[in-house]
Order: structure tokens, then sequence, then C-alpha cells
């Protein structure tokens, strides 16, 4: 057993050392490492602050519940109200809508709300500190309509109770790491069945507990397109019609983009993707054009069943002195979710960084009509796409 962990342990420590000294890429990925590191450290600070204050805060919060259990105080209107309206925020979707009103401990809610969030309202103002009765003039809606006070807003995940909020809090990370590190070292010390499954646990609450994301999100489970988000902006010094005609045709984006080997295009506004993944696979989908403003807008889906489900949007732009701006959104679920993201990352094949680099050799192509030389190992070897 020693022997063969002593054997897996060099063979990492060998591929290790043949990653970050690769005589092409060896030196960007030493870089990227040592900028990685200190974005890290400067991280942990943020965070250690923020979790020492996150705790402190908890703690006189703590105290004060337990002091107002032996002492009774008279709550002002004013700030009754504003107690309400701070519970408003957790439970309604148009909190601005709900007009509250304080009268001597009496509570007066009236405006419009969705019928669905009447109830969690109206069950959660009893248990705030000096309401002591509840009149309800609400005006209670099954869809928002035409009201234009119940327009837009974003709907509400409720109060929730540690482990079950959406978002952590500083404490709770700290808790849940310490938890989930302690339940992980236990389990493998064990060495059966039972340790395993602790282990996993362990490992899976710490890793929700560092990347605060919804378990669903971690996994790429029902998290639709939107687990990974990207945002790039870039201006390139060619006309607004060329560029756009250009990135239009996506069969032309191996020639400037490393890791994407083909795309073919399959009919109308549909193209198959190939993309070079980790370790010398190649995965592909169908994506299909969705929208396409000449020299304005261009956006994109994958198909339904897609390996990576992914949607996205360019926007351009002619700027006053004849060159183009792009912004381009895009959001995407890799299979496994955020946790096949950081496993890709691993092995230098992170989106976010990536769309960094293509969009800087399209720059340069479309400038110059030189083939970038680190763009995928075809693109040299066959003519650019028509972009005519």
């Amino acid at each position: 057993m020693n022997k063969g962990v002593s054997l897996m342990s060099a063979a990492g420590v060998g591929a290790g050392l043949m990653y970050l000294f690769d005589p092409d890429r060896g030196k960007r990925r030493r870089a990227l490492l040592r900028n990685k590191m200190a974005h890290a450290t400067r991280l942990a600070s943020e965070v250690k602050g923020k979790t020492q204050r996150d705790l402190r805060n908890h703690l006189l919060g703590a105290f004060a519940q337990v002091e107002s259990l032996f002492r009774t105080r008279e709550v002002s209107d004013a700030t009754l109200e504003a107690r309400v309206r701070a519970r408003l925020g957790r439970v309604v979707s148009h909190p601005s809508a709900v007009e509250v009103k304080a009268v001597d401990g009496l509570i007066i809610l009236s405006g419009p709300i969705l019928a669905d969030e009447a109830h969690p309202l109206l069950d959660s103002v009893p248990g705030i500190q000096g309401v002591k009765n509840i009149e309800n003039h609400l005006e209670i809606h099954e869809q928002a309509g035409d009201i234009s006070a119940l327009q837009g807003g974003r709907r509400r995940q409720g109060q929730g109770f540690g482990p079950l909020k959406t978002n952590w809090s500083p404490t709770m990370r700290l808790v849940a790491t310490a938890t989930g590190s302690a339940l992980a070292v236990y389990g493998a010390k064990r060495r059966d069945v039972a340790g395993t499954m602790m282990s996993s646990v362990g490992l899976g609450i710490l890793a929700r507990a560092l990347t605060n994301f919804e378990t669903s999100r971690l996994l790429g489970i029902d998290g639709g397109r939107k687990v990974i988000e990207i945002q790039k902006t870039i201006n390139i010094e060619a006309p607004v019609d060329r560029v756009f005609t250009y990135w239009s045709h996506p069969e032309n984006f191996p020639d400037f983009m490393s890791h994407v080997l083909e795309v073919r295009r399959m009919g109308d506004g549909l193209y198959r993707w190939t993309i070079g993944g980790p370790a010398g696979l190649r995965v592909q989908w169908d994506a299909r054009i969705t929208d396409l403003d000449f020299n304005k807008r261009l956006a994109w889906t994958s198909l339904p069943g897609a390996v990576v489900s992914q949607a996205g949007v360019t926007q351009f732009r002619s700027n006053p002195d004849g060159s183009t701006r792009i912004d381009v959104k895009m959001n995407y679920n890799p299979p496994a979710g955020v946790l096949g993201h950081a496993i890709a990352e691993l092995f230098g094949v992170d989106p976010k960084h990536e769309m960094d680099d293509d969009l800087m050799r399209m720059k340069s192509f479309i400038e110059t009509g030189v083939h970038p030389h680190d763009a995928a190992q075809h693109s040299q070897t066959k003519p650019a796409a028509s972009m005519l």
C-alpha cells in the first residue's frame, strides 16, 4: 500500500513538473500560478476580515436576543415599521409595493402583493419583536398583470436558517469548512464503507463552503445555462461591418480560438462545435444562432441535450474613430457544474481566461490578417472561411 502511494505521489509530482516546465507554455503557466497564489493570498486576507466582522456581529446579535428575553422595552412606531420593512425584503419580491404602518404595536399592511407571497409575509411578521397584532388590508393578485407596482422584482427564497440559506454568511462558511474538513479526514482514517460516505459528505460540505454555490449549481444539476457567467469587452481597429461579418461566421472561430478544433455548419443557423478538452479529449455539441441583427447583435444557444449547455450574445457598436467595440456575454453549464469548471481550470482549460486570449487573437487577426501561431493547430493549414 505504501509503495503504491509513493509511486502515485512520484507520478503526480512528475506530471506537475512537466506541466509547469513545458518548453512552449511552461513560462506562461508559472506566471499564472504566481498570479493565482498572490490573488489567493489577498482573497484569504479579505475573507479573514469579513469572517471576523460577521462573527462579531453574530455574537452581538445573540447577546441582544438573550437580553431581550429578560427585559421588555417599548418599541417606537418608527422602529417597528423599520423592522417590518427589513423583513419584507426577505419574503416579498416587490417590497416597495407594500405599505407598512405601525400604531402602538399594531401593524397595518396594505398595497398589492402576489398571492403566493401573502401567507409567508403574514406568517413572518408576528415573530418580530414589538408586534402585538396585524391588520391585513393587502390586495391579493394571482399574477402581476398590468399592475405597475408588481412589475419586475426578484423572487425571494425566504429568510432561511443556517445551511438552508442560498448565500452562506462568512461565519456559516467557516463552520462548514471546519466541519467538512473534520468529516473528510475522519472518514479517510476509518477506511471502510461508512468512512467513505463520511469523507464524501465532508468533501461536499467543504466544496459548498469554499465556493458558496448551491449544491445544484455546484454539480450542474438543474442549473440551466447560468452556472458560469462570462462578460468581456474589446475594441478592434476595423469597421463594424467587417467585424460583424467575420464574427457571424462561426466556422472562422478555429482561426483564433486555441481550443476550438472545428465549427461545422449543419444547416440554417445550426453549427456543430468540436472542442479540445483536457488530456486530448474532444467534446462536441450543436448550437443555433437565435438572433442576428446586422452590425448590432448576434445571439446563440446550444440545443437541448448538449454536453455543454450554453448561451450567449454579442453586441457590436461603431466607435467615432471608425473602430468597433464588441461586448460578449456568455453563460454555460459544464459537465459536473462548477466542480467540472474547476477541474478543467486545473488542466489549463479555463473559459474565463481563454476568452481573453481568444479575443486578443481575433483582434490581431482581423487587424493584420495574420493567423495567430497559438490558435487551433489546423487553422494554420487551411484558409479562413469566407468573410463575404
